[in-house]
């Protein structure tokens, strides 16, 4: 099992552009994760609202960060499914993604994340802006 910092130097070291936009794992292990993306311009699309890449982006981390945080260093688990129901719009704060394991097999690993605002007290809001489920090939 990895702590929350070392799935993060994972993370940057294997995708070092996702340095650059401050992800924070701010939890991972005991099958799920809490991760963390500080806002920025950069995220809005026109509307005013998050971005769907921003949010999938985000989604995509949490699931990689609870498979490492659970089974310690098995970077080449890679995407096989995401698929995302967008609930309603994200405010322009910080986007928290929390993340569980639903299902750990030999070959392949089943994830739920949640996505919520910050609340401006850096907690999430009551109600998810997205909801997401993947499924991760192992190695």
């Amino acid at each position: 099992m990895l702590s929350a910092e070392q799935v993060q130097n994972v993370i940057y070291s294997g995708l070092p552009a996702t340095a650059d936009t401050g992800l924070q794992v701010e939890q991972a292990g005991n099958h799920s994760a809490r991760v963390r993306q500080p806002f920025r311009d950069s995220m809005i699309r026109p509307g005013g609202t998050l971005s769907g890449p921003t949010m999938m982006g985000l989604a995509d981390a949490a699931m990689y960060a609870a498979i490492l945080g659970t089974l310690g260093r098995v970077e080449m688990a890679v995407t096989q499914n995401l698929n995302i129901n967008f609930l309603r719009r994200p405010a322009p704060r910080d986007l928290i993604a929390e993340c569980r394991i639903i299902r750990l097999g030999r070959r392949s690993v089943v994830l739920e994340v949640s996505l919520f605002s910050d609340d401006g007290a850096g907690q999430p809001e009551d109600a998810p802006v997205a909801h997401v489920t993947g499924i991760y090939a192992l190695p």
